[in-house]
């Protein structure tokens, strides 16, 4: 069986002496040890001027929104998993849709400008795959009318745009930890702000609001990492350029032997040092699209739809126009990329589309 992804194991051995020190502590969690190596070794890793690790990136959103103190209307992309959406609902905020980009599938600028209103106090735009916003762009839309910028940054661990950490961008930038990512600590998450007065709202916000053990910043959450999951963190960060080294090379080995079929592949934005987390494919329309799932699918090979559906048809949302968002949403299919995926399993998804789609 080949699914869409699965999570990368370090060496057992090595993780192994982490839980070690972690008996020998007695300290499962509240910011032990293993935790602050790990936040430590991210910042320099991330080039970033601070992080805190969450317990999941959907806490991760939540907490950027609490500490920017937003209220009624954020901006946001229908082509992102829910989680952009809910964490926007769940602290009581209005996501308002703005289409994408047909060939980056990120939110696009000029929809932003049309979707301004009064009441507008923020966008929340994903790095879709990895693939940086325009980010220029949308930095400009802010100054003028006034607004914060959240990215969910959750598939672009290490992506680099014109030379910067694309997490220095926008006033708070988030990443998910989950298994299926790049880098994961089973799960988890973080986030870092521009402005450190913001960082530190949210470091207070992951740990209840407290300020030593009878008083309180204000209120909070639990957000907290633990202990095994940063050791394991620490583990898989050890290994991260052989990851990410793997990944490329799969990556670039659908891109080469694809080609010449009616597919569009994803556009990677110019100056970008791309991470190579997704390969999704567009396939001409929704019904050839799911033939082939179904076909893939009996040969035990589980792509994802991923994401569908577009989030402003959700029953929750306000049903904004994303036509492009839509169309993209019932045309596209990540195929299975993780480390362990062997090259000939590659070439076996790669015959059934070629003899599938000529």
């Amino acid at each position: 069986m080949i699914d869409a992804t699965q999570p990368y194991f370090p060496s057992r051995k090595k993780y192994n002496k982490y839980l070690d020190k972690i008996w020998e502590t007695g300290w499962l969690t509240n910011n032990s040890f293993n935790v602050q190596t790990l936040e430590e070794r991210l910042i320099t890793y991330l080039d970033v001027p601070n992080l805190s690790l969450l317990n999941n990136g959907t806490i991760a959103l939540q907490i950027a929104i609490k500490a920017l103190d937003l209220k009624g209307e954020i901006i946001t992309t229908p082509f992102s998993y829910v989680a952009t959406t809910s964490s926007i609902i769940w602290e009581g905020c209005e996501p308002v849709f703005a289409d994408i980009e047909i060939d980056t599938f990120s939110i696009d600028a000029e929809k932003i400008k049309s979707s301004i209103t009064p009441r507008t106090t923020a966008i929340m735009a994903t790095h879709v795959y990895g693939n940086p916003c325009d980010i220029e762009a949308i930095q400009a839309i802010a100054d003028a009318h006034g607004l914060k910028v959240i990215y969910d940054a959750a598939h672009a661990f290490g992506v680099k745009y014109k030379g910067r950490s694309v997490l220095s961008y926008g006033d708070v930038s988030t990443l998910s930890f989950h298994a299926t990512k790049l880098f994961h600590t089973v799960e988890g998450g973080s986030v870092t702000a521009k402005d450190v007065s913001v960082a530190a709202t949210m470091e207070n916000q992951r740990r209840f609001g407290h300020d030593g053990p009878y008083a309180f910043h204000g209120i909070g959450i639990n957000g907290k990492l633990s202990e095994p999951h940063a050791a394991f963190g620490l583990c898989v960060l050890d290994d991260i350029e052989e990851i990410l080294a793997m990944r490329k090379d799969q990556w670039l080995f659908y891109l080469e032997n694809l080609q010449g079929l009616p597919l569009e592949f994803l556009t990677i934005r110019n100056d970008v040092d791309y991470n190579y987390a997704y390969f999704p494919i567009k396939l001409p329309n929704e019904t050839l699209l799911l033939t082939l799932l179904e076909e893939l699918e009996l040969k035990k090979i589980f792509p994802r739809r991923y994401f569908y559906p577009s989030l402003n048809q959700l029953k929750y949302t306000g049903r904004d126009s994303c036509p492009i968002s839509e169309d993209v949403a019932n045309r596209v299919l990540c195929l299975p990329l993780y480390h362990t995926l062997a090259q000939v399993d590659q070439q076996r998804i790669i015959n059934i589309l070629i003899d599938h789609l000529k």
